[in-house]
């Protein structure tokens, strides 16, 4: 026997159900099922419900159930999508609600949209007459039914009524029945599924208990049995389910138009501004230039794409109009001459042999997907942009949704079931921090897990529940960078819901949206450009002829120094110690050296790097497998880098167009066998009707499939090196306003500042310390030095910067002293918290006292606030506050050196005055080498350094015997410490954090990075 299910509540709808789809259809297809209708409060989940029961021939049926306002009360009504205009009712009864943040559907609003739908109402105790005569007129008579429920095969006590209004109503009743998990034993899962969903606890008396009772999915057996006395209700449960018929299969592509006055059309306009901008942006535009662009333009009109780029060229316009800075390019668009023309991208690619036919392949029709990079502070205005000029229902950003990971699911189901917060914590410790680790893998992985899972059998049922939890979602957020937009309004072909800043939300993620053919656009915030803005701005502070980066020539020979040196800190790309190692041995000396180390720098390509420095530094002969490749691989000393170059190869030897390139490139990186072999033959045969031996031809097509998967595609690669060659020319060239802006972006992350200062110490760059009468609230640069910021001093409010900054600005004259500036700012912001830190950091030494005596005067000087001024709108004495008599400073002895030092820590995350350990070295005879020394030394050699430990990892050998890893700083730098077994047993009582020791042993390098094998410690 067939079976249906006229309600089911999947996973989607977040919290409301342990339904997964996989598991779904599975049971369904065990269960015979005919025909499935999901029931979710919103469109979540629904188009993938649609595809994944079409695959499996059981007919999905698309519905939604809502609450409606009538004129006597409010009903529950579950509403199936009859045919296609049912359907895109549907999406627009969710968007109204979801748009307006309601729970409740006007009467109004279901009349508007009421056609194509079927409408079931769940008949309850409080049913009346009036409300179903006024849903009946709604729907019509064919279109509304009554539902009753049997958990469990029970009668419920208002089974009667309904039944006697479907008679004198003429209502078809169905059987009906909701699933909100699959089997029977999925019951306790839910049920705190439902606790977490109220944020309390299963002992919470204030937790609503959900009627759990037979939720899974019924059996026919079971249904035919609880309903053995009316079979004619299931039949008219079938008979719904069965005359829903929508089918949203993947759509064609729906482009939005770009607004153009009715004279001129979108292929003309497309052209003229390509040929403009490209005579703006080449100084003479050759021949090859001309056939570029006309190839492109053709290919374009081809795909019937103009649109979309007179948008993106918009956008951009707009972005650079407002000095929003934007990014060279991203990804494939980089290769494209027309991108270039209309200044969506800074690369020409002419120049660096970039493929068009990598980012639209006419082999291939695809969407175009130009990605975007901006400023991330300002990249919301572009967003807001576009959407006040296509319109607010036509434009949208995209939702994403997090799931329940193995240590979130393990954590929430642990507070749900009351265990301690001392529990939580230790088992969020025994789940490895390991990226998409499932709670299967943790348990096999944590001997602590499996030991803690078995000792008690509450525990056991926890570990149940966490598994059946894990992987649901369980949070909505918005998509980092994406942006949809339509011809037609939203609501005609997707959800949408509110968002931020007055912008709709798609309650459909990325993937879905782009099923239905909608155009997706990533507008992506980039910190490092966010860096380079800031950068700019201190350069080019009161210039009257401000530096800009197109000035920055791509042979620039001090920053190619600055990249040999590997002294890339805070520089795009290229920063990890790995990548400074690659850019030592490579040695770059011209651009394209830094777009390959870019581009090899990876997994599996990086194997290639040591030969690439060898054959560039002439070590190495360049060898070629064929010489038909020489041309094609001189610029990369004879290594595929390069995805286009594997195009190129393909199409110099075999005859490919780009197009059949880039499609062979495709089908040979998925390594089927099959396809390696077909592949093969169509290569070999077109490369011996070229001409070439069959035995070369198929050594070529080895090489192809070998570096098929390691090739990086080089409009990327070029793009972002540009972005990696700008942030180290002005390393290079002005390192106070690069040092100074990476300081105010890194403010909150103290081990990059500690970093970021270590760095301009050993470069002899003077660091300023804060002021209250000179730092603004992020580091600045002040007569070619960085002055300290406010805001990166610890425990001071943004709102007491601000407000000082402003009274500072207000003022004629300085400060007096600390009584002048409580009474300018007032109690409210002239308190402890916010004063304390910063006589610590040393911001108020300008007033000319010791910070002891600052400190002990303190409490004085805030008495004195709360007198003169308690509130920032009361003065006592009308802003002279003469009348009444200071307080006085009480004088202090000075604070001993190691105590101003940890204050200093304490507030600014690290020693600033001097470090500890040089003050140490003064009271010390022997000679010491400086740990920088010790970083900058290729040789191994004996060591003596003084240094304070920062950081302790004790560990056990395969022999169970117990060692150390140490970080130890000085006042040039860190590095690490080993003792092995012998010296651990000997200095292991000395091992504290923030010990000064005087360490003596040998330094050697591993993996490119210095440490030291510990031979004798001391204090």
């Amino acid at each position: 026997m067939k079976t249906v299910y006229p309600q089911i509540v999947t996973s989607a709808d977040m919290l409301k159900s342990t339904i997964q789809l996989e598991q779904l259809t599975q049971k369904l297809k065990q269960n015979n099922a005919q025909a499935a209708a999901i029931t979710n409060s919103r469109l979540y989940g629904l188009l993938p419900f649609w595809h994944a029961l079409h695959e499996q021939q059981i007919k999905p049926v698309l519905g939604l159930t809502v609450n409606v306002q009538l004129e006597s009360d409010i009903v529950g009504l579950v509403l199936y999508a009859k045919d296609h205009n049912g359907y895109e009712n549907l999406l627009k009864i969710s968007s109204s609600i979801e748009t307006r943040e309601i729970t409740v559907l006007p009467k109004r609003w279901l009349e508007a949209y009421n056609k194509g739908l079927i409408a079931v109402y769940k008949g309850e105790s409080s049913t009346s007459l009036m409300q179903l005569t006024e849903l009946q007129k709604i729907f019509g008579e064919l279109n509304f039914y009554l539902a009753i429920e049997r958990p469990n095969g029970e009668k419920l006590e208002h089974e009667e009524i309904i039944i006697d209004f479907s008679e004198q109503l003429s209502i078809p009743v169905t059987a009906f029945h909701m699933s909100r998990y699959i089997e029977k034993e999925d019951a306790f899962a839910y049920e705190v599924l439902n606790a977490m969903d109220q944020s309390l606890k299963m002992n919470d008396h204030a937790r609503l208990k959900p009627s759990i009772n037979s939720l899974h999915l019924l059996s026919s057996e079971e249904w035919s049995e609880w309903f053995s006395d009316v079979p004619s209700w299931i039949e008219n449960t079938e008979f719904v389910l069965n005359s829903c018929n929508v089918s949203i299969e993947k759509s064609a592509s729906i482009m939005p138009k770009y607004p153009l006055p009715a004279t001129k059309n979108s292929k003309d306009f497309l052209r003229e501004l390509c040929e403009v901008g490209l005579s703006k942006r080449i100084r003479e535009v050759t021949q090859p230039y001309i056939d570029r662009l006309n190839y492109e333009l053709s290919i374009i009109s081809q795909m019937n794409y103009e649109d979309y780029f007179l948008i993106v060229q918009d956008f951009m316009k707009f972005a650079k109009q407002q000095d929003i800075l934007t990014g060279p390019g991203r990804g494939s668009s980089a290769s494209s001459l027309v991108a270039f023309s209309l200044n969506i991208t800074d690369v020409d690619p002419l120049r660096f042999g970039l493929l068009f036919e990598r980012f639209l392949n006419p082999e291939r029709i695809t969407m175009p997907d130009i990605d975007i990079d901006f400023a991330d502070s300002r990249r919301m205005e572009v967003i807001q942009y576009v959407v006040d000029k296509y319109g607010k229902n036509y434009s949208s950003q995209i939702i994403t949704f997090g799931t329940l990971s193995a240590k979130a699911a393990a954590r929430e189901v642990a507070r749900v079931f009351g265990f301690e917060s001392t529990t939580l914590e230790a088992i969020s410790s025994f789940i490895p921090s390991k990226p998409g680790i499932t709670l299967k893998e943790a348990y096999s992985m944590s001997e602590k897990l499996r030991e803690f899972i078995q000792t008690e059998e509450i525990r056991k049922k926890w570990f149940q529940v966490a598994l059946a939890l894990e992987g649901l979602p369980r949070n909505a957020s918005t998509h980092a960078a994406g942006v949809v937009l339509s011809p037609v309004s939203l609501v005609d072909v997707i959800p949408i819901q509110s968002g931020h800043d007055d912008i709709y939300l798609t309650q459909w993620p990325m993937k879905e949206v782009e099923q239905v053919g909608l155009l997706k656009m990533d507008f992506l915030g980039l910190r490092n450009l966010t860096i380079i803005e800031r950068i700019l701005k201190i350069i080019n502070y009161k210039q009257s002829n401000p530096f800009k980066l197109t000035e920055i020539p791509l042979h620039d020979e001090q920053t190619f120094q600055l990249l040999q040196q590997g002294d890339t800190t805070g520089v795009f790309q290229l920063e990890s110690a790995g990548m400074r190692q690659a850019l030592k041995q490579i040695n770059p000396t011209k651009f394209e050296d830094v777009v390959a180390v870019n581009a090899l720098f990876r997994p599996g390509p990086m194997e290639s790097i040591p030969l690439y420095a060898q054959r560039k530094a002439g070590q190495a002969p360049v060898t070629y497998e064929h010489p038909i490749l020489e041309p094609i691989l001189k610029e990369t000393y004879g290594i595929i880098v390069y995805q286009e170059q594997i195009m190129q190869i393909a199409s110099k030897m075999a005859g490919f167009t780009f197009g059949e390139a880039d499609l062979l490139r495709r089908a040979v990186s998925k390594k089927n066998r099959e396809v390696l072999q077909s592949e093969r033959v169509h290569f070999v045969q077109k490369a011996i009707q070229k001409g070439h031996s069959e035995q070369s031809a198929s050594a070529v097509y080895d090489l192809i499939v070998r570096f098929a998967d390691y090739g990086f595609p080089k409009s990327h690669a070029v793009a972002y090196s540009v972005i990696s060659f700008q942030m180290a020319y002005l390393k290079a060239h002005f390192p106070v306003a690069f040092y100074s802006a990476l300081l105010s972006i890194a403010t909150g992350n103290q081990a990059k500042i500690n970093e970021l200062m270590m760095e301009m110490k050993q470069k002899d760059m003077a660091i300023l310390a804060p002021s209250i009468f000179r730092s603004q609230r992020f580091f600045t640069v002040e007569n070619g030095r960085v002055r300290f910021g406010l805001q990166a001093i610890k425990g001071v409010s943004h709102n007491f910067i601000q407000k000082l900054i402003q009274k500072r600005m207000e003022r004629e004259t300085k400060w007096e002293d600390i009584f002048d500036l409580a009474s300018d700012l007032s109690a409210v912001h002239f308190t402890r918290k916010n004063v304390e830190p910063m006589i610590k950091a040393g911001a108020l030494d300008e007033f000319g006292f010791e910070r002891s005596t600052l400190l002990a005067t303190l409490d004085a000087a805030i008495k004195y606030a709360e007198l003169i001024s308690p509130t920032e709108e009361s003065d006592l004495f009308g802003g002279d506050a003469s009348h009444f008599g200071k307080s006085k400073y009480l004088l202090s002895d000075p604070l001993p050196i190691m105590v101003k030092l940890q204050f200093e820590k304490e507030v600014l995350g690290q020693y600033f005055s001097e470090h500890p350990t040089a003050s140490k070295k003064k009271t010390l005879e022997d000679k010491f080498i400086n740990i920088w020394d010790i970083l900058q030394s290729t040789r191994d050699m004996s060591v003596k350094i003084v240094g304070l430990i920062q950081d302790i990892k004790r560990i056990r050998t395969k022999k169970g015997e117990a060692m150390a890893f140490l970080t130890v700083q000085d006042d040039t730098g860190s590095l690490s410490v080993t003792l092995f077994p012998e010296e651990y047993a000997k200095y292991n009582l000395l091992l504290k954090e923030q010990e000064m020791l005087v360490i003596t042993g040998k330094s050697e390098r591993r993996n490119g990075r210095s440490q030291i094998i510990t031979k004798y410690m001391e204090k």
